[in-house]
């Protein structure tokens, strides 16, 4: 048993230099200033996925804007304070989770563009204050998003644009932290991939998920916006268009809203309208004549003219009561951009091999779009079947169109529509079997007839021969 011991515990100190060998330390510098991540220079050690990068000691944090950063894990506010700012760039944590607020100091995310790829779990709040400040991008999150992650952590989340997509569960206030950790929405978007429904409506019916500050509605669907997905939006009183975060065509734009109730029924509501493409206009205020195009005056919509590639920004601030005291409503932002054609190839379809050993199936697609296009099917993936030939489109270039397939086993086919600029696209899985009964087989709902004694789908006289076969025999036990 000694020995026993002695071995287990020799086996736990060699697992624990080998975790202690791959997980360096990659301490944040700031040695030259210029606040790159990518500068080797400002790092103790610069990151791979084989370091823990920690940022910290009140430093000013480094800047991503740029592809290829890498870490097999990150700590942002390691003793002292941290922040991070991803503008434009990537970030992969290939390995663990994505700290902010732990070890004695406080952690900001600053998310403006770009994307932050987490294989483990997104943790704000871990002990310290945690604060994640998005206007855009992208944050993909392999297992759990939580806020906080330790008791009593204060944990905010701001959700101002871009996009958090949750591959695990959103955790808020666990074991009945009733009093921190916040998600606030207004132009961003939440994905869990699962029904998070009433897990995330309890979260909004307790006031830890709200929607521009309780001046607008969260917006919570399952597998409605996104398929098998939840999605969690926000919506102003105001109901903004073009969607605060969204896209219109360039060129003429009409900006329309809802006007506010008035304080005394019957009376009208006149609206001030500002528009720019520079939000700092906006956010400054020093000459609101050259952006405003409504001025004092009863309006729900005003015609804009917008650029392409440009993002553009407005606010609405409306008389309600007194004439001379505006309500200042919020800076809703959405791009002037020919958006992708939206392509549905159909649903995944089933089919068996006919007697000849062929199967043509017709596809039946979807392509929603104002604009001329041009579509293109490809055949992804196929099987591997040596005595059978590929697969045959009859038209690739047509939407509607048919295929020839000869193997058994799973084809993968893609539809892409291309404007000249953008290109949607959409995949469909076909499973081919042998047969009709193989087919019916493979359903997660298929219930055998129980006369179907062979299992060949029909109950007929070979399984009434089997019946014969074995009437009046009994196998029961004679003897206790």
């Amino acid at each position: 048993m000694y020995k026993r011991l002695i071995c287990l515990i020799a086996f736990v100190l060699a697992l624990s230099l080998v975790g202690n060998a791959q997980a360096q330390d990659a301490t944040w510098t700031d040695a030259t200033g210029d606040h790159n991540w990518f500068t080797a220079e400002n790092w103790s050690e610069f990151p791979t996925d084989a370091h823990w990068a920690k940022i910290r000691n009140g430093l000013p944090g480094p800047t991503i804007t740029s592809e290829g950063a890498v870490a097999r894990r990150v700590h942002i506010g390691y003793a002292e304070g941290g922040a991070l700012t991803v503008d434009g760039g990537t970030l992969v944590i290939s390995v663990d989770d994505l700290l902010l607020g732990k070890n004695d100091g406080a952690g900001t995310l600053n998310m403006i563009s770009g994307t932050i790829d987490v294989v483990r779990d997104f943790e704000v709040g871990g002990g310290n204050p945690g604060t994640v400040n998005m206007t855009g991008g992208t944050i993909i999150v392999g297992d759990d998003f939580m806020i906080p992650e330790v008791i009593g952590s204060i944990a905010e989340v701001n959700l101002d644009g871009g996009t958090i997509i949750i591959n695990g569960d959103l955790t808020m206030r666990a074991d009945g932290d009733t009093m921190n950790g916040t998600l606030k929405i207004t132009g961003g978007t939440l994905i869990i991939d699962a029904d998070a429904l009433s897990t995330v409506q309890g979260y909004i019916d307790n006031g830890w998920i709200t929607a521009y500050g309780g001046e607008g509605t969260a917006a919570l669907d399952y597998d409605v916006t996104n398929e098998g997905q939840t999605t969690l939006k926000a919506v102003h009183k105001l109901t903004p268009y073009p969607a605060n975060g969204g896209f219109a065509a360039p060129g003429a734009v009409e900006l329309s809203w809802t006007l506010p109730e008035p304080s005394t029924p019957g009376e009208s509501v006149p609206v001030d309208v500002y528009f720019t493409d520079d939000l700092n206009k906006l956010l400054q205020f020093t000459d609101p004549a050259s952006i405003q195009v409504v001025s004092n005056q009863s309006l729900s919509s005003v015609v804009v003219q917008t650029q392409p590639n440009t993002q553009y920004y407005w606010a609405i601030d409306s008389y309600v009561g007194d004439p001379n005291d505006p309500i200042y409503g919020p800076i809703f932002s959405f791009v002037a951009d020919n958006q992708a054609p939206e392509v549905d190839a159909g649903p995944d379809l089933l089919t068996w091999l006919a007697d000849d050993g062929v199967r043509i199936k017709n596809l039946d697609t979807t392509v929603i779009y104002d604009k001329a296009y041009t579509v293109q099917w490809t055949v992804v993936s196929e099987p591997d079947d040596p005595n059978s030939p590929d697969a045959v489109i009859t038209d690739p270039s047509a939407e509607d169109t048919s295929i020839t397939l000869s193997a058994v086993g799973e084809y993968v086919l893609q539809l892409e529509a291309f404007d000249g600029e953008k290109t949607g696209s959409d995949t469909v899985t076909i499973n081919v079997y042998n047969d009709g009964c193989e087919a019916a087989q493979s359903l997660p709902d298929y219930e055998p007839f129980p006369g179907d004694l062979n299992g060949d789908c029909i109950v007929d006289d070979l399984d009434l021969a089997i019946l014969e076969e074995d009437w009046l025999k009994d196998n029961s036990l004679t003897e206790p």
